[in-house]
């Protein structure tokens, strides 16, 4: 674990237990969404099921990986396996630390994780995942519950996904796979007043006098200070959260496992709903942010 997490990661451990059983409920869903299960999925659900061996012991674990592993052992997950786990999943929940909607828009994010599993995403599964939206109406306007659905209205106005609408939407579900905590968006699309663009600009223009920067997530190559400092050396100044002042939030490339979601965490919700109100915040992966400081140097 990166060292900016390790200070704060023990206070987490109950809620990235919540976060696992609301993750495999979304992936059984995601997988099962078009009615039929097959290898690739399965294979997807073996990885949730490999990477949990560790606290398989600890409670609500001890419950839930042995069920799981039992239904997985020949190769198969029937109808009445899978239904077994969604119940003693939804039973195992707790409400203790997420709400209701942080609960459901992790099973979202699982859900599409589990829909591009076998690399493919079909009309059924488009269908499948729009019902289940109908049915989560409280999720409206959180990201990307708004962007998923102008996506599926629009992909599927012509009753077919053609080639670039696969890659679009196969490249968009990649975004919030619920096995890779590690790992930060970069590509995901917002809807900004009708279009949808990327989360992340490409190849952004950033200046830092008398510009505001806010960071996210871990850095691979330095620590929060020494980000601030670089900040601060070059005119700009840093800030804990999003806010108007903040031109720029940067994304780490490590991402960080103790985030509600898989791959972002309250600032970047908090710039996206920023941007959507008209506040112009430049979400920068730390790449180009790094790329940038070498240019003012």
């Amino acid at each position: 674990m990166h060292p900016d997490q390790k200070r704060f990661a023990k206070f987490t451990g109950k809620a990235r237990l919540d976060k696992s059983i609301n993750s495999l409920l979304g992936i059984i869903e995601g997988i099962a969404i078009d009615g039929r299960i097959n290898e690739l999925e399965i294979s997807y659900l073996a990885l949730w099921l490999s990477e949990h061996r560790e606290i398989e012991n600890l409670h609500p674990f001890n419950e839930l990986v042995p069920r799981v592993a039992a239904a997985m052992a020949d190769g198969v997950l029937d109808q009445e396996e899978r239904e077994d786990i969604l119940w003693l999943c939804k039973r195992l929940r707790s409400r203790e630390f997420y709400d209701q909607t942080t609960t459901d828009l992790q099973r979202l994010h699982a859900i599409l994780g589990g829909i591009v599993a076998d690399t493919r995403i079909s009309e059924e599964e488009l269908r499948g995942l729009s019902d289940w939206m109908e049915e989560h109406p409280h999720l409206k306007s959180c990201w990307p519950f708004d962007e998923i659905g102008s996506l599926i209205t629009a992909v599927l106005a012509d009753k077919k996904i053609d080639e670039k609408e696969h890659e679009m939407l196969h490249a968009f579900f990649s975004e919030f796979t619920a096995l890779l905590d590690s790992r930060t968006i970069t590509k995901a699309p917002i809807a900004e007043s009708g279009p949808i663009r990327g989360l992340c600009a490409v190849d952004p223009e950033i200046t830092f006098l008398e510009r505001g920067f806010c960071f996210t997530g871990s850095s691979p190559r330095f620590t929060r200070p020494q980000i601030e400092e670089l900040v601060q050396e070059l005119g700009g100044t840093a800030h804990a959260t999003p806010s108007k002042k903040v031109h720029y939030l940067i994304i780490g490339a490590e991402g960080n496992p103790c985030w509600a979601f898989s791959c972002y965490g309250r600032k970047v919700e908090k710039a996206v709903k920023l941007r959507k109100a008209g506040v112009r915040v430049v979400i920068v992966h730390e790449l180009d942010f790094h790329d940038a400081v070498a240019d003012h140097r």
